[in-house]
Order: C-alpha cells, then sequence, then structure tokens
C-alpha cells in the first residue's frame, strides 16, 4: 500500500519530468518523455492525413452486402461490431465515437497510439475500492466515445475527435515501459470510453503483463460481448458506470440504451475479472426511489451482493449546469436502501472523508478500510480476510509487485 506521501513524491517525480504539472494533456515535453525515439510524427500535410495514414486495422467490424448492388458498393460499407451503436460508415466516414473510419472498405483506428491524456492516479478514483487499494495507477485515455452524456466531466477528452490534439504515435510496448520505470503496478484505461481504443489497451494490456503490471478498465459498458471477451482475457478489473435503471434516461440523457450496458455486466461478472458499479444519482433525472430500488435489485438479482456499487455525487459540468450538485441525503438514501437490501459493500462517492466512503465487514461491521478523501489510510483485511472475524472479504487484495 502506497502512502499518501509516497504517492505525492511519485506524482512529483513525473512532474518534474513534464515540466510541473500532474496532468499531461496535450503536453509536448510529455509525448517527448513518454515517446523518445517512437517520436516520429510528420506535419506535412494536415495532421488528419497523417493519422489516417498510419492507422492500423481495426478489430471487430465486417463488410455490409447490400443485394442488388455492383461489389464496390458492397466493399465501401462496413458495419463496425465493437459497440451497442452498431454503426454503418460508409467510405470516407466514421461512427458516432468518431475514432473508426472506413477507409476504401477497411475500417481503421484513428486513435491507436495517440493517448491524449496521462495521469497517475489514486486507484481509489476511478474509483476501484476493492482492487488494491493504496495503489498509484498509470492513467490513459484517447479521444472519442460512443455516448454522449450531458452531464460528462471529461468531455474536452471524450466529445473530441482524434485530430483535435496532435500527440506523436506511441508504442503499446513503450506506454507498459514507462508504467513500469514509475513503478505503477496498474495501468488504468480511463478517462474517456476506453473501448475505442480496445485494440490499444489490449496491446498495452500484454505487454505490461510480461512487466508484472495489471490493467483496469473504466467503461460505459455499451460494448459487444465479442470484444468484451477480449478484453477481459487481458484485464484484472473493470468499473461499469450504470448510469440509471431507465432506458429513457440513457437515452435521453446518455444517447444511448440500458440494456447493452446490463449485458456487459453480467458477462463480466462471470468471467475472473473483477468488477466493481458505479451509479452518478444526477437530481431529478435518475434519483427516485422507484429507479434506485430497481438498480439495486437488479444487481442483486443478476451479479449478486459482493459487487461493490459506488453511488456518487453529480456535479454541474458540460451540457447539465442548471442541476445542482446531488444533495448528500440522496446518497445516503441511496446508501441505506443497498444496505437494507443485503449489498455488502454500497459506497457513498464523490464526498470526501464521507463515513460512506469506509469498507465495512458484513459479517462484524468493523472498518476494514479508511480512507481519507482518494487515499487509504488504514487496512484491517489480511489475505484477503477480515482481521476482526477472519470474513472472506470479496476483492484483490494483494499487488504481486
Amino acid at each position: 500500500m502506497i502512502s499518501r506521501r509516497d504517492f505525492l513524491v511519485k506524482l512529483a517525480k513525473i512532474a518534474s519530468v513534464v515540466g510541473g504539472t500532474g496532468m499531461i494533456l496535450f503536453d509536448p515535453s510529455w509525448q517527448k518523455f513518454l515517446s523518445g525515439e517512437y517520436l516520429n510524427i510528420a506535419f506535412a500535410d494536415t495532421y488528419l492525413d497523417e493519422i489516417i495514414r498510419s492507422a492500423p486495422r481495426a478489430r471487430y467490424w465486417k463488410p455490409i452486402l447490400l443485394k442488388g448492388d455492383n461489389s464496390s458498393k458492397e466493399e465501401s460499407i462496413v458495419r463496425c461490431l465493437l459497440c451497442a451503436n452498431g454503426c454503418a460508415i460508409v467510405n470516407g466516414q466514421r461512427g458516432r465515437c468518431r475514432t473508426r473510419m472506413n477507409v476504401n472498405g477497411e475500417l481503421k483506428s484513428l486513435v491507436y497510439g495517440r493517448p491524449i491524456a496521462i495521469h497517475i492516479d489514486p486507484i481509489e478514483k476511478k474509483p476501484f475500492y476493492h482492487f488494491l487499494p493504496g495503489t498509484a495507477a498509470f492513467s490513459l485515455a484517447t479521444a472519442g466515445c460512443p455516448l454522449h452524456c450531458k452531464f460528462c466531466q471529461n468531455w474536452d477528452i471524450s466529445q473530441s475527435s482524434p485530430e483535435d490534439h496532435q500527440v506523436s504515435f506511441t508504442t503499446s510496448a513503450h506506454i507498459a515501459h514507462v508504467a513500469y520505470t514509475n513503478k505503477s503496478p496498474v495501468i488504468a484505461y480511463t478517462y474517456n470510453e476506453p473501448t475505442v481504443f480496445m485494440e490499444y489497451l489490449t496491446d498495452i494490456a500484454r505487454d505490461a503483463k510480461k512487466l508484472g503490471i495489471r490493467s483496469v478498465l473504466v467503461s460505459c459498458g455499451f460494448m459487444k460481448e465479442e470484444p468484451l471477451t477480449e478484453m477481459c482475457s487481458v484485464l484484472d478489473a473493470i468499473k461499469i458506470d450504470l448510469k440509471g435503471y431507465s432506458n429513457d434516461f440513457y437515452r435521453n440523457v446518455c444517447g444511448a440504451e440500458l440494456q447493452p450496458v446490463l449485458k456487459s455486466i453480467k458477462q463480466v461478472a462471470k468471467s475472473r475479472v473483477h468488477l466493481e458499479i458505479v451509479n452518478l444519482v444526477v437530481p431529478t433525472l435518475n434519483d427516485s426511489d422507484k429507479m434506485l430500488q430497481g438498480l439495486i435489485d437488479w444487481i442483486l438479482g443478476e451479479v449478486g451482493p459482493d459487487v461493490p456499487i459506488h453511488f456518487s455525487r453529480f456535479h454541474p459540468d458540460y451540457q447539465m449546469r442548471n442541476l445542482p450538485p446531488t444533495p448528500v441525503a440522496t446518497l445516503e438514501r441511496a446508501y441505506n436502501m443497498a444496505m437494507s437490501k443485503g449489498i455488502h459493500y454500497p459506497y457513498v462517492g464523490n464526498v470526501p472523508d464521507h463515513p460512506g466512503n469506509k469498507t465495512y465487514c458484513p459479517n462484524c461491521k468493523k472498518v476494514l478500510v479508511e480512507r481519507q478523501a482518494f487515499f487509504t489510510t488504514e487496512m484491517n483485511i489480511k489475505n484477503g480476510r477480515c482481521k476482526f472475524c477472519g470474513r472472506k472479504i470479496a476483492g484483490v487484495w494483494a499487488s504481486r509487485i
């Protein structure tokens, strides 16, 4: 477990290399540090031209065969099979995520090798509360997202296009190497929806695994079954945002559908991958007793009481600046509803130092993990069990590094 002091020292060392900032976003000095000999981008043409030329072939797509049309027409349209949008893309155009383009009948990933945000975060910030508490996570993102959530707090990343950020190509092996040299036991794919760079993240995860580094995904859960199966084969933990237990909420606020997310949660729960769930509670939109109770009942019935669920506080941002922050009492109501129904590990999220941030033993009710903000300050779990009564506690508690 890393201490607050050690974490800040680590972050300061990284910051000194990249010009004094913890967050490295669109920063040429960070790109130079990160890429080293891989700094090989050319700006002779437009940056988008360069991206398209260097973009690798995407996975999970197929040509659309149109009856009665000629073969050239058939080859010019492709169906993306990565996320639940299932975009049909004509030649020269992109899907809703803006990151995958049909180039002469072949789907290309425009974000492979092009991270636009790098940060060192506490693992609790993702949030993961039952996966290696106190760990520093080397976190990265590219542009793009298949959803369009009106409350997105990373909208400048998720709602941007690859060509909006001029960054150099960086190999997956080099990302893993930088994480290793900075002694980060975990790489987190986060900030935007990492599914849009699944080819890159799975390659990074494989390279990182060779160095003893684990990988975690922070996701909206809007992917199809086959790519999620591949991601589960290389990831160690997945946090999925279950944004509300309502189709209308997903359609009107997120531009998406609920059922694919529920399906993804069940798929992850059946895999070997550690799962946590977050519900961002938005005032007047998904905070009713009916919606919260429906969400809790579904989790209990489909994935069980041991999956941690975080009821997180909404803060006004992006296209929803008209709503107030979630009242803490609303989060406490959701927390108490979950506890009374038998959820073992509910949490109050985005409210620093609230008692609902602590991990309690479901058996003896004593505090197992004490947290201050995003830092773990006390740990009473040994060998995966409560130190006081010996009950097994769901989660991953010991790092290999």
